[in-house]
């Protein structure tokens, strides 16, 4: 066999460019891919009150005259994003709300604070209760069930962590005094009301809701859903009863609920039991959340627990590197400094308080 050659061959061969490559279209469309998402300038701001099963509640124009509750799901660029309630967040779509509507969440604001609870102190898997909230007011009861000074301890912790305000209302204290309880928080800025069956402070707890997000925490059976159906009468919230045997309490609510609290809508002296309103005209929301057994801490930074005490934490700076500020921490110079009296009598109570929430914090199961 012959093979031969000529310079003419090289001009019969056919010429190739990227036009003649045959591209297979793609399966999700032709459309090109792009990060650059739409800004949504019409969107329409709001605040997430609900989330049932990957619909959102959220309430528009709060206060206004167009004040209304839409049903919105999450936008597919949110997916790796959580939302929860007390998120203020962006919506477009249609936001009439009106019945089989349905918007969709495009933003997320920035969050003020955000309260989280663990499972258990290993948990890395963080519960969000409530986000942009900036009090929590835990329930204890004086007796049946009896107060956990360690459970009130990590309530504490967590809303220091969180930026947020505590407040402690004792309930059934007509059933024991809580005077004792008392002393193991003497060092904090603590606001607390007493609450017995034949008393219930509502005027005094009125004024610090008026005009704040107050998320209500509390053990199951403490009184929680009677105190916040007694500042929102629409509540309706199922109330339950304490074993016994185990003196533990039923769960009465098995989700975080927004109420809306006006300080008008207190019953007044014709009401039976009741006090004559006094508190201060205005409005707040009051947020119910289930009652726990446990409230793990494996989600907070030491840092916040500290920063809360703002007189211990000034001396802090005067440690050691690495100090931990416990009982047995070597050359803690704010246990030396409130030994000298730097702080005053107060000084020894506030650091008791401060070493017991740290030392909670260090170790130990979730109560």
């Amino acid at each position: 066999m012959t093979w031969w050659s000529t310079d003419d061959d090289e001009d019969d061969e056919p010429e190739f460019d990227e036009s003649d490559v045959r591209v297979r279209p793609s399966r999700r469309g032709s459309r090109p891919r792009t990060k650059q998402r739409p800004e949504h300038a019409d969107a329409v701001a709001g605040m997430v009150i609900g989330v049932d099963r990957g619909r959102y509640s959220v309430l528009i124009d709060e206060n206004g005259p167009d004040e209304r509750v839409i049903t919105a799901a999450r936008a597919s660029e949110l997916r790796r994003k959580s939302v929860v309630t007390g998120d203020h967040v962006d919506l477009v779509g249609d936001t009439s709300g009106e019945p089989g509507t349905l918007s969709r969440i495009v933003r997320v604001g920035e969050r003020t604070t955000l309260l989280r609870r663990s499972a258990d102190d290993t948990d890395e898997v963080e519960r969000v209760i409530v986000a942009n909230a900036d009090q929590m007011l835990i329930v204890v009861a004086a007796a049946n069930p009896e107060p956990r000074i360690r459970l009130l301890d990590r309530y504490l912790v967590a809303a220091f962590d969180a930026g947020i305000r505590p407040l402690l209302v004792i309930t059934k204290t007509d059933l024991a005094d809580p005077a004792e309880f008392l002393r193991n928080f003497a060092g904090l800025d603590l606001t607390v009301f007493l609450s017995g069956e034949d008393s219930m402070p509502l005027d005094e707890i009125a004024r610090v809701l008026v005009g704040h997000r107050t998320v209500f925490v509390g053990h199951s059976g403490v009184g929680k859903s009677t105190l916040v159906n007694a500042l929102v009468p629409s509540a309706k919230r199922a109330t339950g009863h304490v074993n016994v045997v185990t003196g533990r309490g039923r769960h009465t609510s098995s989700s975080t609920v927004w109420l809306r609290f006006d300080a008008a809508d207190l019953p007044d002296a014709d009401a039976p039991g009741a006090r004559p309103s006094g508190a201060e005209p205005g409005t707040g929301w009051v947020i119910d959340t289930p009652g726990v057994r446990s409230f793990g801490l494996g989600h907070v930074d030491r840092a916040n627990i500290l920063r809360a005490f703002t007189d211990l934490d000034r001396l802090a700076e005067r440690c050691p590197r690495g100090c931990t500020h416990l009982p047995d921490a070597p050359d803690c110079a704010m246990a030396e400094a409130v030994a000298a009296g730097e702080l005053g009598e107060t000084g020894p109570a506030r650091l008791e308080s401060l070493q017991r929430l740290l030392t909670t914090f260090a170790g130990g199961t979730a109560v």
